[in-house]
């Protein structure tokens, strides 16, 4: 049974379920603010529920997925990808950015 960890909390997964809907069902919606109320319940569209993948392994993005994530404010190269659009197969550590689409990634000089 693989676990998120997501804004400090360690959340069961069955292999299989949508992240997204994993989150939201564990109380931890992963939108900012008012993206709670206004987003597209998953369904690839309005790209609110963006996550960074800190650890874990993930499909590669689908073609839905990365027209979305190549359209502002979300750029190709922040390495974020849609929770809706993943499943869950690995234990991942997600982390949530700042932003309504939760785009602001703060990268340090490594």
């Amino acid at each position: 049974m693989p676990t998120i960890e997501f804004e400090g909390e360690t959340i069961d997964a069955d292999v299989g379920d949508n992240l997204r809907r994993a989150l939201v069902d564990a109380g931890f919606p992963p939108h900012n603010g008012s993206a709670q109320y206004t987003n597209c319940r998953g369904n690839g569209f309005c790209g609110t529920c963006a996550v960074e993948i800190v650890e874990g392994d993930v499909d590669e993005p689908a073609r839905k997925e990365r027209r979305r994530l190549g359209l502002p404010p979300h750029s190709p190269d922040s390495g974020l990808r849609l929770s809706c659009q993943l499943t869950v197969e690995d234990d991942l550590v997600v982390v949530k950015h700042p932003g309504y689409w939760g785009q602001n990634v703060e990268r340090g000089d490594d």
